[in-house]
């Protein structure tokens, strides 16, 4: 595989084509995690994912590692599937933390890939990769993305400096 700049314009505009599938995810993992923590989630809209796919691939540091673990990902198959299991999950969380961006969202979203990856199941043809590309993409806008109550205020632990 070769990435080039326009190499990355593909799997850029392939992201964003995905945004139905990948919204529906966002959203469905969202729901599902407000439940488990009994909080609510604001929902995502495909505008919303647009946006945060430019500001993704606007980057280009961030772009060009983006665009690789997708176009890995949406090659990646193994006969039979499970002996491959473990480096869809390892691309697949990889992907999730690029797009989150720096910690504490990049460990939020690894951990969010693997609760998204056991609710998507690619379709029938699919190579092993996809439904983990699709949960990696969902973990990671999800958590890149405002809508969880915690983010929306400043954390009681930043320190006030004067200057």
């Amino acid at each position: 595989m070769r990435l080039t700049p326009d190499r990355v314009v593909a799997e850029y505009e392939w992201v964003r084509e995905r945004e139905p599938t990948v919204v529906a995810l966002i959203n469905e993992t969202r729901d599902a995690l407000g439940d488990r923590f009994g909080t609510d989630v604001a929902s995502v809209s495909p505008a919303a994912y647009r946006e945060a796919v430019d500001a993704v691939f606007t980057d280009g540091e961030v772009a060009v590692n983006a665009a690789g673990y997708v176009a890995i990902l949406r090659d990646l198959d193994v006969a039979n599937d499970y002996p491959g299991f473990v480096v869809d999950e390892v691309l697949g969380r990889a992907l999730a933390e690029t797009i989150a961006g720096g910690q504490p969202l990049s460990l939020l979203a690894g951990a969010t890939f693997h609760f998204a990856d056991i609710h998507t199941h690619g379709a029938d043809g699919d190579p092993a990769g996809v439904d983990d590309l699709d949960a990696a993409l969902a973990a990671g806008f999800q958590t890149r993305l405002p809508g969880w109550e915690w983010r929306e205020k400043p954390s009681p632990f930043g320190v006030d400096v004067d200057d």
